[in-house]
């Protein structure tokens, strides 16, 4: 059986009289099944063998492991027996997911402490790469509008802070009474979807792991990022590798003007060529670099941003509008964290924890793919709660997404800032 859905689905019919509602059609499958589909059925038991989790669990099998995370994150479960009792209820159409199996408390606990989490990082990263190549229009999501003129590849790398529980995971110890995870991820802004992330503490500064983030970067290609990631060594990497770069200033930086490139005139404060002065940075950094100091709109109110970049050419409105490619991450975040199960975790030690953050991810990825089949025009945060109601439901995936998702939307995925999120809600 094809591991993908036809793309020649039957539709519900839409009703001639325009006050009868469009039904989905029916299906033989589930839609936490047909979610499932979208993993290619021998990739599991493969990742399985190379990271030797199949030792880990001769009754709780690793496919059934990735199946009950996946279930915890869609059904937002918030401990061990919410998954287990839900399965448990549902044993039979569980089994009929390449035969699926409920597990126990103390096996799904055990499962997630003891099988290496990198099994979960590749098969997040080998899942969204099937789906890209397989489908080449996936992914493929428009640009926002100030990004247009740019034809090439935008990156913007971010990271969030994801709080635990301080007295229970000691590995994690983020400040005093604090424990603390951080997801470090690097995100292309035309598809919008991780290219690259890292999983681990939150103890180390975000510019230690600058390097890994922006290793997969070519020639030509632009990458934004906050001033917590500026490196000066890593900066004047990036230059000799053909990378343009955009990043903020941080407040006690010490130069000298080598050139002014444009005059003050309206929001533009300052536009010059520069060279750093402290010797630790002038070492890292010996080449000139750009520093423009402009009035920018920030939630409705004029603030005074400095932004450096290694691009003499742009205008000052253009490495503004790039910096403002940025806040889409914080949208993304956002997206994750307020639908995704990232708040009540089903376990305390570090590897328990990737497993969940990876899997949240791969929720993501796959959602994704369901939104881009069915013509999704609305936010991330709709869709969730759509197929988290219909999650045991026998309804055609694609077909359900059509029907609810035609109301106002013209089949482009929503995510802007404005609508990925709930005002007020951090």
């Amino acid at each position: 059986m094809a591991w993908l859905p036809s793309a020649n689905l039957p539709h519900g019919r839409l009703m001639k009289n325009s006050k009868d509602v469009q039904k989905p059609s029916r299906s033989q499958f589930t839609t936490l099944r047909q979610l499932c589909n979208f993993i290619p059925p021998f990739l599991v038991p493969q990742l399985a063998r190379e990271t030797n989790a199949q030792a880990k669990s001769r009754s709780f099998r690793p496919w059934s492991h990735v199946v009950s995370l996946l279930f915890s994150q869609i059904a937002h479960s918030v401990s061990l027996a919410d998954v287990s009792d839900g399965l448990r209820l549902h044993s039979g159409l569980l089994s009929s997911i390449r035969g699926a199996t409920p597990p126990s408390k103390n096996a799904l606990s055990h499962a997630s402490k003891e099988r290496d989490a990198h099994m979960a990082e590749q098969l997040f990263w080998k899942v969204l790469g099937h789906l890209q190549s397989t489908f080449p229009g996936f992914g493929q999501g428009r640009r926002p509008k100030f990004a247009f003129r740019f034809k090439r590849l935008i990156h913007v790398v971010d990271s969030t802070t994801i709080e635990l529980v301080a007295r229970c995971l000691d590995w994690a110890k983020h400040r005093r009474r604090k424990a603390a995870a951080k997801c470090h991820l690097r995100l292309d802004l035309q598809s919008y979807l991780p290219r690259f992330a890292i999983v681990d503490t939150a103890q180390e500064n975000d510019n230690k792991r600058a390097r890994e983030l922006c290793a997969g970067i070519r020639a030509g290609e632009i990458v934004v990022f906050d001033k917590a990631y500026v490196d000066f060594g890593h900066l004047f990497d990036l230059g000799q590798r053909g990378v343009f770069w955009v990043t903020r200033a941080k407040d006690n930086l010490a130069y000298r003007v080598v050139k002014p490139l444009h005059p003050p005139e309206g929001l533009l404060v300052r536009d010059d060529l520069i060279e750093l002065l402290a010797p630790g940075s002038r070492k890292a950094y010996p080449a000139a670099l750009r520093r423009v100091e402009m009035w920018v709109e920030v939630d409705g109110d004029a603030k005074l941003l400095v932004f450096l970049t290694n691009q003499p050419d742009w205008s000052p409105a253009t490495v503004a509008d790039l910096y403002r490619c940025r806040w889409s991450i914080e949208a993304f975040f956002k997206e994750l964290k307020q639908s995704l199960q990232l708040a009540d975790f089903l376990g305390y030690s570090a590897n328990a924890v990737k497993w969940q953050v990876w899997m949240a991810l791969l929720v993501y990825a796959l959602l994704r793919f369901a939104a881009w089949l069915g013509q999704w025009g609305h936010s991330f945060l709709r869709l969730f709660a759509l197929i988290r109601s219909a999650l045991w439901q026998r309804l055609d995936l694609r077909d359900l997404l059509l029907c609810y998702g035609t109301a106002r939307g013209g089949g482009k995925f929503i995510a802007t800032p404005q609508q990925a999120f709930f005002p007020g809600f951090d």
